[in-house]
């Protein structure tokens, strides 16, 4: 019969999302929901303990003189079983990162246990879009590209207006667009890029650089403004970088002061448990929760590897024949 501990265990399958608060390494946010759930399943109540007998040799008569001895039986538990003696009965769950955070970024942290480590290998070789929220500040280069870099360059931004920052993040974006049809390898001129460009469903095939498929400002209040970015296989230093070389093109300078990841795939900011909230009584029900998300995550990438080893075929069988 399984314990309470087992059953527990058994629960947290799956994918689920936290958010990582800046100034936080990814690997300190994962010890720390891993530190919780062994804390949870080593509490729960141990299973029955399993008793022995034990014969006892007692004296028969109530003088200490009297030579006759009876055999007696008694139940004692056995001490082997006891956690005193054999310490926690767990002492490790796996818990996998999917796409992560540097330090100086914040935001959905998506986590995996048990098979959901699995689909979240998927998730991470899918090419999913991610979105991001980037904050910024014209008129000073550092050598990090953020806030708290050293500053090598300060300069002036006055002439800069909402309506030139949007020509610009046009401008970047249309050239991401066509990079994102070169990778996802369909015919620029045929009806199937137009129709996948149009449902937003272009995806690249293989390994790519970074590629942005949206852009736009949501804040404009110099020397401040905030960028909307979604984006495949991005890091943070890119998209740190990508402010940096908006201001270059904008005739001056800006810095970063904040990346927050808002969605990553079908994990949203609504979905991410808090600090307050990485326990054992939050998180199974996240993984409830998503468990349609995590059979879909990994439904897409079984599909998209058959299609992609008939496609090897086809090219295969298409060289060998000469055509």
């Amino acid at each position: 019969m399984a314990t309470q501990a087992a059953r527990l265990l058994r629960k947290l399958d799956g994918l689920f999302a936290v958010y990582k608060p800046p100034g936080v390494h990814w690997k300190l946010v994962r010890d720390t929901v891993e530190s919780n759930l062994l804390r949870a399943v080593n509490s729960s109540p141990p299973a029955a303990p399993r008793f022995q007998v034990h014969f006892q040799l007692l004296s028969s008569g109530e003088s200490s003189s009297s030579r006759e001895l009876t055999v007696t039986a008694t139940r004692l538990p056995a001490l082997a079983d006891h956690p005193l003696v054999t310490g926690p009965q767990f002492h490790k769950i796996r818990v996998g990162v999917g796409h992560r955070l540097d330090a100086f970024s914040s935001g959905v942290l998506v986590l995996g246990l048990g098979n959901g480590n699995t689909a979240l290998e998927s998730l991470y070789r899918s090419h999913v879009t991610r979105a991001y929220t980037l904050e910024g500040e014209f008129g000073m280069a550092t050598d990090d590209f953020t806030h708290s870099g050293r500053v090598i360059e300060r300069t002036t931004y006055g002439h800069v207006t909402q309506d030139k920052l949007e020509r610009v993040l046009a401008m970047v974006q249309g050239a991401n667009q066509k990079a994102l049809i070169t990778y996802s390898r369909v015919n620029l001129h045929s009806q199937e890029a137009y129709d996948l460009a149009v449902k937003g469903m272009l995806r690249p095939q293989d390994k790519s650089p970074p590629i942005l498929t949206g852009l736009r400002c949501l804040c404009f209040d110099p020397p401040h403004f905030t960028l909307e970015v979604q984006c495949v296989n991005e890091t943070q230093w890119y998209l740190r970088k990508l402010l940096h070389e908006v201001g270059l093109e904008l005739r001056t300078t800006a810095v970063c002061t904040k990346v927050r990841r808002t969605r990553d795939g079908p994990f949203k900011m609504e979905d991410a448990l808090t600090h307050n909230h990485w326990t054992a009584d939050d998180i199974i029900p996240a993984v409830t929760h998503l468990r349609h998300a995590t059979r879909k995550i990994r439904k897409n990438y079984s599909y998209k590897q058959a299609v992609s080893q008939l496609d090897s075929k086809s090219e295969t069988f298409l060289l060998q024949t000469g055509k």
